[in-house]
């Protein structure tokens, strides 16, 4: 059975907020979709390659005074039905995290413990950071986006990163100290 590429869903679903050009899409994704789902600049344009191939996708090129043309994606209606069908399932699998602090820890008593503690300590500051921009988009959002379609849903999913990333702070305070005793 062959994996079901996701991104391909997740750049359909980009093209409903409005981005319609690879710009515009890797701007989205590096403003939000970065925080839990990865996709490179790389396959931006191959998966909006594959769509219109697909017939989930048209493609226009606009003409821009003074710039080569742009190219301008729009879902067909095809692609309306695959969004809503991909969305309708329910998800394959909770899926497994990959976390290099963890596969640390798992092997750390081969490592004086203070330097255990940097690392979570150093992860914590990560960790700390991420929430504050979580604050950030949160605060973006209600001031300047609530009249979005998509903003009730933008918020939800931005309240499952700052509880998971708020747990992360606490189990890294937690576990200095279990390392300090």
């Amino acid at each position: 059975m062959t994996k079901e590429n996701h991104t391909k869903y997740a750049i359909l679903g980009l093209l409903t907020t409005g981005c319609h050009s690879g710009y515009s899409i890797k701007q989205m994704i590096d403003g939000s979709l970065n925080h839990f789902w990865k996709i490179s600049y790389g396959q931006i344009y191959p998966t909006l390659k594959q769509l219109v191939e697909e017939g989930l996708a048209t493609v226009k090129d606009t003409t821009q005074t003074g710039k080569p043309n742009k190219k301008e994606y729009y879902l067909t209606s095809d692609g309306k039905t695959a969004l809503q069908s991909w969305l309708n399932n329910p998800i394959e699998a909770i899926p497994t995290e990959k976390n290099e602090l963890l596969l640390k820890l798992f092997f750390s008593r081969h490592q004086h413990a203070d330097i255990t503690i940097n690392q979570i300590d150093h992860y914590l500051n990560q960790l700390t950071e991420r929430y504050h921009t979580y604050l950030s988009i949160e605060q973006l959002i209600t001031e300047n986006l609530l009249d979005q379609a998509d903003s009730p849903f933008w918020l939800i999913t931005l309240d499952y990163g700052k509880r998971t990333t708020k747990a992360a702070i606490e189990w890294c305070e937690d576990t200095q100290e279990k390392l300090k005793e």
